[in-house]
């Protein structure tokens, strides 16, 4: 009798049926009304720090690991907000690019105002004396904070739910998966693939709205 072996396509169907068509551990995207909820919250409490981490998070799309690493010099330029920032991954090394909104630079100025920070400092700075800069295990804490601040289940969601809100957004308003992909700094475009859970039928129904 032929046995048949489970592949990882397989596996991840399976998967996919368990937790209705969810990879099992992948954190869902912001909705558009979550995200201004969470921002409103931070405007009115005047959490300048959160207000700008929360808004670059969403504007870069960085990695956890990236986004707390960042300094001054690498969104700001004598004295002035860039509208655009560069960086190099540290998971691959490779160099991506992120815009920086309007209200996301008022933020930052704010920031900057705020606790006088220099070209070469840190731009979110931690509060512990052994950190120079906020901890991804901090970021993470953070955004759970935020979550439970708008009645969702901070188990349900991470800092990976900030990376994807925006990439997610686009996607579903372009299907443009090579857009997405250089976002978010992938190598490959099956890693963009499996990070925004597209599916076949997704591919059919951008297919289908093209009329040749």
């Amino acid at each position: 009798m032929e046995i048949i072996t489970d592949t990882p396509f397989r596996t991840a169907k399976r998967q996919r049926r368990i937790t209705g068509g969810k990879l099992t551990g992948q954190k869902p995207a912001l909705k558009m009304k979550e995200v201004w909820s969470i921002r409103a919250r931070l405007e009115l409490k005047k959490r300048v720090r959160d207000l700008a981490l929360f808004n670059l998070a969403i504007d870069s799309k960085l990695r956890a690991c990236d986004l707390t690493a960042l300094t001054v010099e690498d969104v700001a330029a004598g004295g002035e907000v860039k509208t655009r920032g560069i960086i190099v991954q540290k998971k691959t090394g490779r160099p991506v690019q992120f815009e920086i909104t309007e209200q996301t630079r008022v933020a930052i100025r704010n920031l900057m105002s705020r606790h006088y920070l220099r070209s070469s400092d840190f731009l979110f700075q931690s509060r512990l004396v052994s950190s120079p800069h906020l901890s991804t295990r901090q970021y993470a804490r953070i955004v759970q904070g935020w979550v439970r601040s708008i009645g969702l289940n901070p188990a349900t969601y991470g800092t990976h739910s900030l990376r994807r809100t925006k990439a997610a957004l686009i996607y579903r308003k372009t299907g443009n998966l090579r857009a997405v992909q250089l976002l978010l700094g992938h190598s490959k475009l099956e890693s963009t693939v499996r990070y925004l859970g597209v599916e076949v039928d997704d591919a059919i129904a951008i297919s289908e709205s093209v009329d040749l």
